[in-house]
């Protein structure tokens, strides 16, 4: 177990420092627990947590077997192609309500998102990013290895807040913002292969564009510069070990945690979502 510590408060860290983290946890419920499920919550929040209804959440969430797109991947000129060969190799495709490009969702990536309100002062989008990066940084201190913060050409869905060891990606973070409230969201590869996730990817963009050339220039994959944390650190990191260092370091960092799920109005307000993102989905990928 990692030793408990006094973090330097950076002014990231400060967005750490709410009253109380409510913990909503969906890491273990299963093939069943469905991403477009995930998207909803997490917009649901938004908005409540935004208004001031409710606390600033943690959820903790895995998805079995899921190939997550960005809009920006609706537009591939193959795009059926590219989706028949994830279905192929056992993997649901869904398209999320925001930007950003493919991600893999399997049994050993946990995703984390952490929703903010914004109150009188806007939250600056880097800050958002850095929260997460010094609360990433905050689980893992206790490695050896150097982590950094940086786009890793050749990953995929690469962006400035890659979080990579030797210049191999193992996470990386976003961001979605509703009506004053602020999720910014990290998966994060703790074991599985992240070059066979990476390889699985470059195929689908290579069936998608079929060298077509587009306005938009999707990533080249390279799957050698994608891990997962077991591999890059040589231990044996399991999405329950993740869960149990975010947990920690929470604690530490503001000194309230407590489990909860969605409540009354909450409900109503994720229903609204998750039916606006079935719909989408229908309309973008036509089922």
């Amino acid at each position: 177990m990692v030793e408990p510590m006094e973090p330097i408060y950076t002014p990231a860290l400060e967005l750490l420092r709410q009253p109380g983290w409510r913990i909503i946890d969906q890491s273990s419920l299963g093939a069943n627990f469905h991403a477009l499920q995930s998207f909803a919550m997490d917009d649901t929040l938004c908005a409540t947590v935004g208004k001031g209804d409710s606390e600033a959440t943690c959820r903790t969430w895995v998805h079995h077997n899921t190939v997550v797109l960005g809009i920006q991947d609706t537009r591939l000129p193959y795009l059926q192609e590219g989706i028949d060969f994830l279905n192929s190799q056992g993997y649901e495709v869904i398209v999320r309500n925001s930007g950003g490009l493919a991600v893999v969702l399997d049994k050993g990536v946990l995703n984390i998102s952490l929703v903010f309100p914004e109150g009188e002062k806007a939250i600056d989008i880097n800050r958002g990013y850095d929260a997460m990066w010094e609360l990433t940084k905050h689980m893992f201190r206790d490695m050896p290895h150097n982590m950094e913060a940086k786009e890793i050409v050749g990953s995929y869905c690469p962006g400035s807040y890659d979080l990579s060891i030797e210049n191999k990606k193992f996470a990386g973070i976003s961001q979605r913002r509703i009506r004053g409230g602020v999720a910014v969201q990290i998966y994060l590869c703790m074991d599985g292969s992240g070059s066979e996730r990476a390889e699985m990817i470059g195929e689908f963009y290579k069936r998608s564009l079929q060298g077509e050339q587009t306005k938009f220039a999707f990533p080249t994959i390279d799957p050698s510069v994608m891990g997962s944390l077991t591999e890059l650190t040589g231990q044996n990191l399991t999405v329950q070990d993740g869960m149990l260092r975010l947990l920690t370091s929470l604690k530490e960092i503001s000194g309230t945690i407590f489990a909860n799920t969605l409540q009354g109005q909450e409900i109503d307000i994720y229903e609204q979502y998750y039916t606006r993102i079935l719909e989408r989905n229908e309309k973008v990928l036509g089922k």
